[in-house]
């Protein structure tokens, strides 16, 4: 724990912003570190609870409590290595993790729970600026080989995991760089993407090649991956997109959020300038969707210097409270304002899009959309006489995934299981020999904290698979971390 009573003499503290109006004039992460003093007061307010339940909400099973008690007595060195035990990039939760972590903390049930995910962020920030994160090359090499596909979080927690198992480890990636959705999917104002290129350094210097612009099954052979390979991990994560298939849906100005998103993110990386169709500046856009994936978007086109932007969501509007539906230490589905709707949205609940309307030339000019209610069997009933039209000259469909592509599935002749993921067993081997799937791909679209937990039970298997039994940890039954 923390400092004895410590949660009854500190305020929860959160990181502090710039001003909206100022911070979306650019692209950069725009949180405002807090001090020493008061990081340590955070973790002081970790209790003595008996029952930790953060472990069982973190799907990693960090070891909060006891980096809680580290960063209070000032020892930072020790909280990272507890933090890095569990956690192959906390530098990446520690801004993009929805930290169910906190909604199951003991204290939250009276209390505003601990800070957790911000003490996290800056742990491994001090960890980096004191030059503590260093490369750990591996103290043996079994002479296997393991191929990775997707370099997303769970391709790079299971290719980390299995170099230091000693395995020679290749990561094929399809993109021109490494990172998968970290890269092209969050944008960089919360996520600078030289976070992502210092911690590909590390992963470089540990010895784990890198292949970018690589597509299996055109550039190389799933054959020839058989062959060179003493195992395969697939981490392609979920990339098909949901459609909505009503009238004026081939309009031009009608764009999925993951296509917007990536074109963005190139602009900013000065590797092309943005697509006419795909620049919000000067456009009324409405933004279908109301999870993460749509706030990106929001958050986007408020740089990009959108005329009006606004957020549709079928779903009713959340309470602003947990309800009996949800109690903890369950996660809440309750309202959430990101940061990005703060910089500038309208947002619009229980309503559903009808159908789309085009200028006469091809182009979107607006939507038509219907109030709806939910019944007593959960399905939706339109508002008579709620019909209205809205301007648009841009919408982005920020709908979720419906699965992994399936042309690695096909190319490798794999089975799929009822929901379109790639099929698995309990020891995440697909149904073909030596083949292993993670992330999004075997269990649908997803956390990122969830893909690096995948990644890492995935290495776990395939260094058991090679070798009769595994030097890596695993988490057990209760979550604890064992080895066999």
């Amino acid at each position: 724990m923390g400092k004895l009573r410590g949660f009854l003499e500190f305020e929860r503290f959160d990181e502090s912003q710039i001003n909206p109006s100022d911070r979306i004039r650019n692209y950069k992460e725009f949180t405002i570190s807090p001090s020493t003093d008061e990081l340590k007061k955070q973790g002081g307010r970790c209790m003595d609870c008996g029952v930790p339940f953060c472990h069982s909400g973190c799907p990693l099973g960090n070891l909060i409590p006891d980096f809680n008690d580290a960063v209070y007595n000032n020892d930072w060195k020790k909280a990272l290595n507890i933090l890095h035990s569990t956690n192959n990039f906390p530098e990446f939760t520690g801004r993009l993790c929805p930290a169910p972590c906190e909604q199951a903390c003991v204290l939250g049930i009276v209390s505003p729970p601990v800070s957790i995910e911000m003490i996290e962020k800056y742990i491994v920030e001090r960890g980096f600026k004191e030059g503590w994160i260093k490369p750990i090359k591996p103290s043996q090499n079994t002479g296997n080989r393991v191929a990775v596909i997707g370099s997303g979080p769970a391709g790079l927690a299971a290719a980390q995991q299995l170099n230091r198992a000693g395995h020679r480890v290749t990561v094929f990636e399809k993109e021109n760089k490494i990172g998968g959705l970290l890269r092209y999917g969050i944008p960089d104002f919360k996520m600078e993407k030289n976070i992502i290129d210092r911690r590909l350094d590390i992963l470089i210097a540990e010895g784990i090649e890198f292949r970018t612009s690589i597509e299996i099954g055109i550039d190389i052979s799933t054959e020839e991956l058989e062959k060179e390979f003493d195992a395969i991990v697939i981490c392609i994560g979920a990339s098909i997109k949901r459609k909505l298939s009503i009238p004026g849906s081939d309009l031009k100005g009608i764009v999925q959020a993951m296509d917007f998103l990536p074109n963005s993110n190139k602009f900013v990386d000065k590797q092309l300038t943005l697509k006419q169709e795909l620049n919000a500046k000067n456009k009324d856009v409405i933004v279908i969707g109301g999870g993460d994936t749509g706030s990106d978007c929001i958050g986007t086109c408020n740089r990009h210097g959108a005329k009006s932007i606004t957020n549709f969501e079928i779903a009713s509007k959340p309470s602003e409270e947990r309800t009996t539906k949800n109690p903890w230490p369950y996660w809440p589905f309750k309202l959430k304002t990101s940061s990005s709707h703060e910089e500038g949205s309208y947002r619009e609940w229980s309503i559903m899009t009808k159908e789309f309307i085009g200028d006469g030339k091809g182009n979107l000019s607006g939507l038509k959309t219907v109030e709806i209610k939910w019944n007593s069997n959960n399905e939706i009933e339109e508002i008579e006489g709620s019909e209205k039209i809205w301007p648009a000259q841009m919408v982005l469909l920020a709908l979720g995934f419906l699965g992994p592509e399936k042309s690695i599935a096909e190319k490798f002749k794999l089975k799929l299981d009822e929901r379109g993921n790639i099929q698995s067993d309990k020891h995440y081997k697909s149904s073909k020999n030596k083949i292993f799937v993670a992330g999004d791909a075997r269990r649908g679209q997803s956390l990122i904290v969830w893909a690096i937990s995948e990644g890492r039970e995935a290495a776990y298997e395939v260094d058991k698979f090679l070798m009769g039994r595994s030097v890596l940890a695993k988490k057990n039954s209760k979550g604890d971390l064992i080895t066999a």
